[in-house]
């Protein structure tokens, strides 16, 4: 193509934009320090209410039940936790990183319920969570 064709100019824009969207989602999912307090990610949730119930489904792909944390503070759910590289891929070159590691936190806010703790289950990667409406 011609240098001055406009398909040869919007194709290298097209190109350059996968390339700073790729960097940016690399650094937003860059694995927490070891030990660092503050979160790198926050797992996406569904929230289904029922009249008696609330219901809270957390992704967490590979997070082992000992390094996570539920708690109810206030009117807030807290579900945090570390989600650690295998230890088979330790040393391994990253070719691409997109499911994020490290340290996450996730508060939901339930204004004006009264929730208590009937269920939670860490299963095929989703935590589910059963509160009980209190009145």
């Amino acid at each position: 193509m011609a240098a001055g064709d406009p398909n040869s100019w919007m194709w290298a824009e097209a190109l350059g934009m996968l390339e700073r969207a790729e960097r940016l989602q690399r650094d937003f999912f860059r694995p927490g320090l070891a030990g660092a307090t503050a979160a790198a990610w926050e797992p996406p949730v569904d929230v289904l209410e029922t009249e008696d119930e609330l219901w809270i489904i957390a992704a967490l792909p590979g997070v082992e039940p000992g390094d996570l944390q539920v708690a109810i503070e206030g009117d807030s759910i807290r579900i945090a936790g570390h989600r650690r590289f295998p230890p088979a891929v330790r040393g391994a070159a990253i070719h691409r990183l997109e499911v994020p590691y490290g340290r996450f936190e996730r508060r939901i806010r339930m204004s004006g319920m009264r929730l208590t703790l009937a269920r939670s289950e860490l299963a095929n990667g989703c935590l589910f969570l059963g509160l009980v409406k209190q009145p």
